[in-house]
């Protein structure tokens, strides 16, 4: 199987290798757009994808031969290309890239393509495009995501954001408009890319100060949820449950540590839920939010790590939490009264892993002079799963 990758000027800006692939080609599939780029020099026959199409990969070309398959850009940048190795193997996909929509927009802008981010807008939400500051470039889904994002940043304060958006890249009716996302109200045709400078730029690692969540005071302290992060050790592309999510800080800080992290977060009050799907907006991050815990257990997918952060003593919770998790899995509560410690040591007890408590103070003034102040001490139990 070959993959040829092609730009918005069509068969003009292909390389003497990818023209010849093409024109001994017996069958090229493609989108409608990309094959109606072919000129008559090209005599095989032209098939579009179906949809859905991932079911489909798998027996599509049995009995066809060599394959051809023609796509925007470079396959390789959240492209078919990179699905078609991980169906089929990489010994039996050959990629020729053409120059990406990517490339081109930070060459258009001057930006440095190493310090550009990418976010790919065609299957994911919008929200997911949302940062606090840094730079990047969006692969937009069609017409409308351009101002779908513009209307989020605006929304979660970064109508400031530079914003562009770059329309057909290297063709003949190539676009650009330059404007903030709070001005943005410009009609964009369906290929496009959106280059966005987030302001302001308030970029932070972890942990985040408690103040940059919206919450109610339930909410696991900054330097608890450092050493709560720290234990669950995400990886990349992992799924956390949350349970007892209170504000979703643990979720939020979870999805921003790796590329790929997701988490879902169950929560029984509901004021408490729109204040997590409103933290998820605001850090761009994906969290799926849910009802109290366990009923919801049933439908969701397995977790690499559970942390319980509320709900210790309700019964049946933290064995449904065991139950659910992976051969491997891991497993992380915190307590702060004196019954849900009780839990823990009988849970450390029969199962074993690591027990651990945590102190800390605060200095604040007492008349003239300054005392320590003491939180209340965190239990924790933390246990993989064998």
């Amino acid at each position: 199987m070959v993959v040829v990758g092609i730009g918005a000027d069509g068969m003009a800006g292909l390389s003497p290798a990818s023209t010849a692939e093409l024109r001994r080609a017996t069958v090229v599939f493609g989108s409608g757009r990309q094959l109606d780029m072919l000129d008559s020099s090209i005599g095989a026959q032209r098939r579009q994808w179906p949809s859905p199409l991932l079911d489909a990969l798998p027996t599509m070309f049995d009995g066809l031969g060599i394959v051809h398959v023609i796509a925007s850009g470079d396959p390789m940048l959240h492209g078919i290309g990179a699905t078609l190795i991980r169906v089929f193997g990489t010994d039996a996909v050959r990629v020729l890239p053409h120059v990406s929509s990517v490339t081109l927009a930070c060459a258009r802008l001057g930006w440095p393509a190493h310090e550009t981010e990418v976010i790919s807008l065609v299957t994911a939400d919008p929200v997911t495009a949302v940062r606090r500051g840094g730079q990047a470039v969006v692969l937009s889904r069609d017409a409308g995501t351009p101002a779908a994002l513009a209307r989020l940043l605006t929304e979660s304060g970064r109508g400031d954001s530079e914003f562009t958006v770059l329309e057909n890249l290297g063709g003949a009716d190539e676009r650009i408009t330059r404007s903030t996302a709070g001005t943005f109200c410009t009609r964009v045709g369906d290929l496009n890319v959106i280059a966005v400078r987030y302001l302001p730029d308030v970029r932070r690692a972890h942990a985040l100060p408690d103040e940059s969540f919206a919450h109610d005071g339930q909410i696991t302290k900054q330097s608890i949820r450092a050493v709560t992060l720290a234990t669950l050790g995400p990886r990349p592309g992992e799924l956390l449950w949350d349970v007892g999510s209170g504000s979703g800080s643990v979720a939020v800080e979870w999805c921003r540590s790796s590329p790929g992290c997701r988490a879902v977060s169950f929560e029984r009050d509901a004021d408490r839920r729109n204040r997590i799907a409103m933290n998820a907006r605001a850090f761009g991050v994906r969290i799926d939010v849910r009802s109290a815990a366990p009923e919801p257990f049933g439908d969701v997918a397995p977790p690499a790590a559970v942390f319980v952060g509320g709900g210790v003593t309700q019964p049946g919770l933290i064995e449904a939490c065991v139950d659910r998790l992976p051969r491997q899995g891991r497993l992380v509560v915190n307590a702060v009264t004196v019954e849900s410690e009780a839990a823990l040591a009988q849970w450390y007890a029969q199962k074993g892993g690591e027990l651990r408590r945590f102190q800390h103070y605060q200095g604040g003034p007492v008349g003239g002079f300054t005392a320590w102040r003491p939180a209340l001490p965190v239990t924790q139990w933390a246990w993989v799963k064998p």
